[in-house]
């Protein structure tokens, strides 16, 4: 089930008051990019091109997603397009996104203006999922900030501290890492581009491998959804 039950505001405003509800969707909604997108691309080597999926209806609902599966919404499909006008002239000869709906819809968008990429089959897998955030997928994040905005902003914004039957970030690092240890050196044999479409999380941990962030620098980063990539050289 990926529908998500929109928030009724005049309803929380009367809860928790408006001045609150207004300050948590604000924080909700920042998303500073805390680092500018690397864009490291020589010809002379294989280059990795990584983004992350467009707006969701769960984005848009402030829900968390992690696992569930919905789909772009307009706004998603536009940033998608956005992202298509920068990859159009990229030599890509390998696509991966995760198995979830978001980020191959973002990968098709993305590559179809693309004459070397658009006809590639698009390989799946679920190490670059989201991540699963266990008894809070499809819960709203501004319900729960306003119950305990301290515990949300933990579930969120913390290295080890799992939500109950889900995953820290120091797991979706983990196996994003299994990932990276299979996909580098088939590049660099085969001296293959590869496009990669993943998720907030996910695209965390390979930011933090290619860009030496520490822990603290990978949980703060920004990505923004859709229509930027970052581009990494496999020397």
């Amino acid at each position: 089930m990926n529908t998500a039950i929109p928030i009724d505001k005049s309803v929380l405003y009367e809860k928790y008051g408006k001045e609150k509800v207004d300050r948590i969707v604000a924080h909700l909604n920042y998303k500073a990019e805390s680092k500018p997108l690397p864009k490291e691309e020589n010809s002379d080597f294989p280059i990795l091109y990584v983004f992350r999926h467009g707006q969701t209806t769960d984005n848009l609902d402030m829900v968390f997603s992690g696992w569930r599966d919905p789909d772009l919404t307009s706004l998603g499909i536009l940033e998608a397009q956005e992202l298509a006008e920068k990859l159009k002239t990229k030599k890509i000869h390998m696509l991966i996104a995760s198995d979830q709906k978001r980020a191959i819809h973002t990968m098709q968008i993305a590559i179809s203006k693309n004459p070397y990429a658009k006809g590639l089959e698009i390989h799946q897998d679920k190490r670059l999922r989201e991540r699963n955030y266990g008894d809070l997928n499809g819960k709203s994040k501004l319900e729960i900030s306003l119950e305990n905005e301290a515990l949300a902003q933990k579930y969120r914004r913390s290295w080890d501290f799992p939500p109950p039957g889900g995953e820290s970030l120091k797991m979706v690092v983990e196996r994003v890492n299994l990932f990276l240890g299979e996909i580098i050196p088939l590049m660099k044999t085969n001296r293959v581009n590869v496009a990669v479409s993943c998720h907030g999380n996910s695209i965390r941990g390979i930011r933090k491998y290619f860009e030496n962030l520490t822990e603290e620098e990978t949980v703060h980063i920004e990505t923004p959804l859709g229509k930027d990539y970052t581009a990494y050289t496999i020397r």
